[in-house]
């Protein structure tokens, strides 16, 4: 295990700093926004501009790479991504805020090509999982982190949008200074969306739904706290509660769907995150903090981890050689999903109060329930002994580093590098 991590060290250790610094700010700028008495259609328009320039940045920032190489860009993204919170802090403005966010969604997912890219490419087929399943741990941990930051200073103050900075800048540093070698430039490719709904129109709607809910939840989750308690500190607990329920349960939903198949577990999560959406709705209103911690926990155990159930549900009906484009446009779907659903939530928000997050929430997950046990009658579901095993679906379903393929070219190559690229593409296709 310590020779698998060994490659990946520094990078992995730039990770951790950097999300942990993307976590509290993405909790910052919510709780600051309403104490600011930013509207909650506002806050909304911030969350879908940070989507939108996160999809902008999966379609583009593979040509970024493959210009200038896998470094350059990540040292030139942290660079900007590191000044965006404190251009956040000494300038207190809803339309610059929205800009401000697209700006780091466009930089995160241009970081998140390179570190999934660069993970790919020291990984072998032995210890892909392993390698994969460790970044989706400590992303998912770093974040939790960085939340709990929130509680550290007053957040009307610059101090939180300081650190926040301060983390993003330090961990450049691992990756600057890291002595081992880059992965090759990546050879671009189309996303074909009408492939994809031919190929699992359950998985396609799948993912546009979860990005329609959880894109959603980080933009308004903390306005939804908000609105329980004038406490801040409910929200570093909520949001770290329901990323660390989503950690736990990623693993076990994902095995179990390997063994009894990925239908019967996706219907189940949407039952299920209905009726923590549900409950959150209907007895939040004057709960303790441990128990709203408790319904946060429950609700992301079944909300997060849903994406990859989607992913590995569609890339069971996938030919042979077509996982990529599953994933690239699966992510394009999710990105769509996550621009969109804050400004619908936020609407519903406005019309109902902040128990209007989870309502919207609850009401997608059965929709998806429906469009599911409706698609059962049209295509069998796949045979739990055919279908792709959970782990290599998981390191498919990655941020961004997806959305292109690095192809095998005769041309311009070292004859040592062919052997390790046919390696790993077998294990991704």
């Amino acid at each position: 295990m310590n020779r698998s991590l060994a490659p990946v060290a520094a990078l992995l250790f730039s990770v951790s700093i950097l999300l942990m610094g993307q976590g509290l700010q993405g909790t910052l700028l919510p709780v600051r926004a309403t104490l600011e008495n930013f509207s909650t259609i506002t806050i909304g328009m911030m969350g879908a501009a940070y989507f939108f320039g996160f999809t902008i940045g999966c379609l583009k920032g593979g040509q970024l790479v493959r210009n200038v190489g896998h470094v350059r860009v990540f040292l030139a993204m942290t660079a900007l991504a590191s000044a965006v919170p404190l251009l956040h802090g000494l300038f207190v403005n809803q339309w610059l805020w929205s800009c401000l966010r697209l700006v780091t969604g466009f930089c995160l997912a241009a970081i998140y090509i390179v570190i999934e890219s660069w993970l790919n490419d020291t990984a072998t087929n032995e210890n892909r999982g392993f390698i994969f399943s460790t970044y989706a741990m400590i992303t998912l941990t770093v974040l939790a982190i960085g939340q709990m930051m929130l509680l550290l200073y007053d957040p009307t103050g610059i101090q939180l949008f300081a650190i926040a900075s301060v983390l993003v800048s330090i961990a450049a540093i691992p990756v600057a200074l890291s002595t081992g070698a880059s992965p090759d430039p990546p050879q671009s490719v189309a996303i074909d969306v009408r492939r994809l709904l031919r190929v699992s129109p359950t998985g396609t709607i799948g993912v546009l739904v979860t990005g329609l809910v959880n894109g959603s939840f980080w933009a308004l989750a903390p306005v939804f706290t908000q609105g329980v308690s004038d406490n801040v500190d409910l929200a570093a607990w909520f949001m770290t509660a329901a990323v660390i329920g989503g950690a736990l349960a990623q693993w076990p939903l994902g095995m179990t769907s390997d063994r009894v198949g990925r239908r019967p577990v996706l219907v189940a999560m949407c039952m299920g995150g209905a009726v923590a959406g549900i409950g959150l709705v209907s007895f939040v209103s004057g709960a303790s903090m441990l128990l709203t911690s408790t319904l946060a926990a429950a609700w992301g155990m079944l909300a997060f981890p849903l994406y990859s159930i989607c992913v590995a549900y569609a890339n069971d009906h996938a030919r042979p050689g077509e996982q990529v484009l599953v994933s690239s446009g699966l992510l394009l779907m999710y990105g769509i999903g996550a621009s969109v659903g804050p400004f619908l939530a936020a609407a519903l928000m406005t019309l109902t109060g902040y128990v209007g997050l989870f309502l919207y929430a609850a009401c997608l997950h059965i929709a998806l329930t429906i469009i599911a046990l409706a698609r059962t009658a049209k295509r069998p579901a796949v045979a739990v002994s055919e279908a792709a095993p959970f782990g290599d679906s998981l390191a498919a379903a990655q941020t961004a580093s997806q959305v292109y393929e690095e192809e095998i070219m005769d041309h311009g190559r070292a004859p040592h590098a062919l052997p390790r690229r046919r390696a790993r593409r077998s294990a991704t296709d």
